[in-house]
């Protein structure tokens, strides 16, 4: 593309923006196929004049919400304005429920059968008193192919909350979003829940456990691939795939991990490599910051089962522990550090090329041990750190949800492999780089990230997933002085 065409595109583009503010909503364009997304307009150069301006890439891990739950009222998006045509949630008959069925006990057993607002029930700022399913199992066929309509069926243990969202207005997070770019087509990697997920996130596989003894359950699928209910009508899922994958909580043979977990039950380290590797063998730092970090070890008992409310460490959220050469003695053991470490590198403008950042329990907005707000008020002070520090002009924070617990949204995943991708996320792009007041309409996933990260420093693929992926480019605009 010519400069003359470059500019007559970006004057287009900046003068459609400004109408779209003009009239309340963020600018968006259609969505742009993985080759549009590659190859298009200069003013994202994906080449080295244009990514290698990126310096540092920080990623915001947060927890469990579905895009429509949280971002389904932004404006100019594919939310909720966009989900008239939904299937109702079914019975398992197959029959639309007339009211949405309710274990939370904040909500009425009245609600009909659609998205509700959760606002004037369980405010963003409280707890809910229920969690919901998220299971790998569970996911796929509350998925049902793509009707998204067996939420409220497959969630047995809190039923409507599934078809809960919170108004997009009142979330502090939202703010940022409207003014960077808001990716909504963006799907957490693997079905089901935490720890599949952040594994995902630093490796694009999934954790094995061959040798596993009998004490840890392996699923027992029909020929559909779903569990088969045993003679009380249990599904027979688990924490293993029937050949042993990891698709459930367990805990790393490495420390941290709760004291009283016996050693057989303990993951093995993983083999296969992380992006971690790969960045240290290409001489870049890079650091997993995880809020308690320090804390959890010098009292293992601070522990996920939630001994210290106040600070509510989860082993299932550190990805690299399962990995060989990140325990105890690991030559990688270095690159896992508090989450103090990172605030202080933001502050002094010293942070490394790629910062993975894991708020704790009560900071990472999980539904019932939790709420939004608390999340969303720590998030921005992780923000601001960047924003206030030297390392700003250079520097793209990704801010996501590891998957989307439980909550439904109306857009079915694409098409993708035996591990998912799953249901729909929020995720949004703020940096000097991000196009402004833009929605991308971009098919991502969470090896999106691992792919933008590889693409920006020349490192080879984890895997087929993020080799194949959409790397987040077209949420820059690398033209910005």
């Amino acid at each position: 593309m010519d400069l003359a065409s470059r500019r007559r595109q970006r004057w287009t583009r900046g003068l459609g923006c400004a109408l779209c503010l003009w009239m309340g909503g963020a600018c968006t364009t259609s969505p742009p196929s993985a080759t549009d997304a590659a190859t298009s307009d200069g003013s994202r150069d994906a080449g080295p004049g244009g990514l290698a301006r990126l310096n540092h890439v920080v990623v915001i891990v947060l927890e469990n919400w579905s895009y429509d739950s949280l971002y389904g009222d932004f404006a100019g998006a594919d939310g909720l304005s966009s989900a008239g045509n939904a299937a109702p949630q079914v019975d398992a008959t197959g029959a639309a429920y007339q009211q949405l069925p309710q274990t939370e006990t904040h909500l009425p057993q009245t609600l009909p059968n659609a998205p509700f607002p959760l606002d004037a029930y369980v405010p963003s700022s409280a707890d809910t008193s229920t969690d919901l399913t998220n299971n790998f199992y569970e996911e796929q066929r509350q998925i049902d192919g793509g009707k998204m309509d067996q939420f409220v069926l497959y969630d047995t243990a809190a039923k409507g909350l599934t078809m809960g969202y919170y108004h997009t207005a009142g979330l502090p997070l939202a703010k940022e979003a409207a003014k960077y770019t808001l990716c909504d087509h963006f799907f957490h990697g693997v079905f089901g829940g935490s720890l599949q997920n952040h594994i995902f996130l630093i490796s694009a596989g999934v954790a094995a456990f061959p040798d596993a003894p009998v004490s840890i359950k392996r699923a027992v699928l029909d020929g559909n691939g779903m569990p088969v209910p045993d003679a009380n009508g249990k599904p027979q899922d688990g924490p293993l795939t029937p050949d042993g994958h990891v698709v459930g909580t367990l805990f790393p043979a490495a420390t941290p991990h709760p004291p009283a977990t016996p050693a057989e039950q303990l993951v093995p380290p993983q083999t296969f490599p992380t992006i971690g590797d790969r960045l240290s063998a290409a001489n870049l730092d890079w650091g997993w910051y995880a809020e308690g970090w320090n804390a959890i070890g010098s009292s293992p008992a601070l522990n996920d089962a939630g001994v210290d409310p106040d600070t509510l460490f989860q082993y299932n959220h550190q990805p690299f522990v399962y990995f060989d050469g990140y325990g105890e003695n690991g030559a990688g053991r270095g690159h896992l550090r508090d989450e103090s470490d990172f605030l202080s590198a933001a502050r002094a403008g010293t942070l490394p090329a790629v910062s993975f950042v894991k708020p704790d329990g009560i900071d990472n907005e999980h539904p019932n041990y939790t709420n939004v707000i608390n999340g969303e008020g720590h998030v921005l002070q992780l923000i601001n750190a960047i924003r206030d520090g030297g390392n700003w002009a250079d520097t793209a924070i990704i801010v996501t949800y590891d998957e989307n617990g439980g909550f439904w949204d109306h857009v079915a995943p694409p098409a993708g492999d035996q591990w998912g991708p799953g249901t729909r996320v929020p995720t949004f792009v703020i940096s000097p780089f991000a196009r402004k007041a833009y929605v991308d309409s971009t098919v991502y996933d969470t090896a999106s990230i691992l792919a933008l990260i590889e693409h920006r420093w020349n490192l080879a693929p984890l895997g087929t997933r993020d080799a194949a992926a959409a790397d987040l480019t077209n949420a820059f605009d690398f033209t910005q002085p």
